[in-house]
């Protein structure tokens, strides 16, 4: 696809307002208020954020998110080498990956990895999963009140998670979660992540030659071989491999922390899961869409053609965001959104994306916070904080948002 030529200022945007939009570090449940407001009163608007150059549209209300993301004209591969306004100064998806592709390279690249994720995989993941959970909680308990639950539970079960499915060695976990940190930071500088991601693509390079000469049972043994064949290019496989692994190592823990969190502050909603375990389910979907669980917007699309959206023409070249944040708090869409409600049934949420890129690693997810908090409701009934709720501390400079620590204590 050809990349269209910038165009001048339109009578569409030359006169919108411009929000400069910091994203301002946030604590615990906080919800972005630009967000809360724009969705209210300017769900279609321009915004200008720290890095990049120009501004961008951004999309909060629930059916434009839906429409733009379900829209093959708004193409993610046109984003490459375009300095479009961003959250942070190195670029977080690569060149020729799954997340700046478009059909048909996204379709055959996400086929690949898709049967790893797959609803019945991850079934058979479970008790396995199960398993680590149980022997981390035991643990905890043997310590004695009270944990740190980010290192004793939630941090450790996804990277042993991860780590199993794509094969990686024990040893290399903590290096891996060290690169993890910096790419994923928005405070670094542009040759601080550039190194990194240098780095980690060199790790991934090394473990490919070493599994094409002694394959395993595992996802990545699977990658390298569909590049023996022709299936995926070097670089693409690399890609593949840093997103999995970023994905889980970063996300699943902050998601998890954040949902106990969550229930801990809510005493009413906790009370009603402990009584009625059936609801776990409908609790980890009514979570996914309540928690704040990233800073800022994902990764930008470029419009292929001039569009109508949202009582707003987005014209061709120019760079839209949407939040998927602020639509899963739609007030049109959702009863009382700012409230979690564990019984909520209207709906689905948008915390996994929508369309063609929607989070391929969703039935993974869910998985683990159902068994992370299951085994907390099972194994630690009287579970609660260890300190006043203010006085859990909060990541800073990072794309996505969770506790640091998370004291507990039953």
């Amino acid at each position: 696809m050809t990349q269209p030529s910038p165009v001048e200022p339109t009578p569409s945007t030359a006169g919108a307002a411009v929000h400069d939009w910091p994203v301002d570090h946030l604590d615990a449940l906080e919800f972005d208020p630009l967000l809360h407001r724009l969705l209210r009163e300017e769900p279609v608007a321009r915004i200008r954020l720290r890095f990049g150059e120009g501004d961008a549209w951004l999309l909060t209300r629930y059916e434009d998110v839906k429409a733009v993301t379900g829209d093959p004209r708004f193409s993610r591969a046109l984003t490459v080498d375009r300095p479009v306004t961003s959250m942070t100064p190195h670029r977080l998806a690569p060149t020729g990956g799954i997340g700046r592709t478009d059909p048909p390279d996204h379709t055959r690249l996400r086929r690949l990895v898709a049967q790893a994720f797959n609803r019945k995989r991850v079934a058979d993941l479970r008790v396995g999963t199960q398993a680590i959970a149980d022997r981390l909680v035991r643990a905890m308990v043997w310590q004695g009140p009270p944990a740190e639950l980010t290192e004793s539970l939630t941090g450790p079960l996804p990277e042993r998670v991860i780590g199993t499915m794509l094969g990686l060695p024990p040893a290399d976990l903590p290096r891996l979660q060290g690169w993890r940190a910096v790419i994923l930071s928005s405070s670094c500088s542009p040759d601080e992540g550039n190194a990194v991601k240098a780095d980690i693509a060199g790790y991934f390079r090394e473990l490919a030659d070493h599994r094409l000469r002694e394959p395993g049972d595992d996802l990545f043994s699977e990658l390298v071989a569909a590049h023996a064949e022709g299936a995926l290019s070097r670089p693409e496989l690399i890609s593949l491999s840093v997103m999995v692994v970023l994905n889980a190592l970063d996300q699943v823990r902050n998601q998890t922390s954040t949902m106990v969190y969550t229930l801990l502050t809510h005493p009413e909603q906790l009370a009603r899961l402990r009584a009625e375990p059936a609801l776990l389910p409908a609790a980890v979907e009514e979570l996914l869409r309540f928690i704040p669980q990233r800073n800022g917007v994902g990764l930008p699309r470029i419009a292929t053609e001039d569009v109508a959206i949202g009582g707003a023409l987005i014209r061709a070249g120019e760079a839209v965001y949407v939040s998927y944040l602020a639509a899963n708090r739609d007030p049109s869409v959702f009863t009382d959104p700012d409230r979690p409600e564990l019984t909520r049934a209207e709906a689905p949420h948008l915390a996994f994306g929508h369309g063609t890129h929607y989070c391929v690693g969703a039935a993974l997810t869910r998985m683990q916070a159902e068994v992370v908090l299951g085994t907390l409701l099972r194994e630690l009934p009287g579970l609660r904080l260890a300190v006043p709720p203010g006085r859990v501390s909060w990541r800073r400079g990072t794309v996505n948002r969770g506790p640091e620590t998370l004291p507990v204590t039953w």
